[in-house]
């Protein structure tokens, strides 16, 4: 088994990636926190990416059974995961798992609403910190305050090294952990008029 880490937000460039893993000897098996990759014969493979979030396993299971009797194999994703990845199974199967340009850009609004719905989810978050003032803005003037370690400044060489190190961890979450939301929400901005451009190019083939 071997994992991958990279992420893409144009879907004919990650279909392309996999073709060639799969040309290279790695057959896609999973896709979760990474791509799992199988050591397997190198083959000239089709693999086709999808993007749709099922609230029922019913429809979800019938999603996949669709692709299946139409020679698609389909090879990671799960009801709630939204990227689905089928591999052509049959030779009697289309070159494509879309039957036109609609359908096929219609995977990219649809990632595009995703990452605007978790913007939305992150900004009443935010908004709500700044009003309850558990944003410690004094951090950024004094960070010695998030340092809770008795004596640590009065400390020298190796002691105060010591307890630095070991405590900076803890107070840079004290003070800065709330960061990570107005990065998400900035990124979930970016990816969502990414998603939007990539929607808008393909309409226009």
């Amino acid at each position: 088994m071997m994992r991958k880490l990279k992420y893409f937000l144009d879907l004919e460039k990650e279909e392309r990636w996999l073709n060639q893993m799969a040309a290279e000897g790695y057959e896609l098996v999973g896709k979760s926190m990474g791509y799992k990759f199988h050591k397997a014969k190198p083959e000239n493979s089709n693999i086709k990416i999808d993007y749709r979030i099922f609230k029922k396993q019913a429809d979800f299971v019938d999603y996949i059974t669709l692709f299946e009797d139409c020679g698609w194999k389909h090879v990671a994703g799960t009801k709630g995961s939204g990227t689905h990845y089928f591999k052509r199974a049959s030779n009697m199967a289309d070159e494509d798992i879309f039957s036109d340009i609609d359908s096929k850009a219609g995977r990219y609004k649809r990632l595009s609403d995703m990452y605007m719905s978790l913007a939305a989810c992150y900004l009443p978050i935010f908004a709500a910190l700044v009003m309850t003032n558990a944003i410690d803005t004094g951090a950024f003037l004094n960070p010695k305050q998030l340092y809770l370690t008795p004596g640590l400044w009065e400390k020298e060489g190796s002691a105060f090294w010591g307890s630095f190190l070991f405590e900076t961890p803890f107070a840079f979450f004290r003070g800065f952990a709330w960061t990570a939301f107005p990065i998400l929400i900035v990124l979930c901005f970016v990816f969502s008029f990414k998603a939007q451009q990539q929607y808008k190019n393909m309409k226009k083939l």
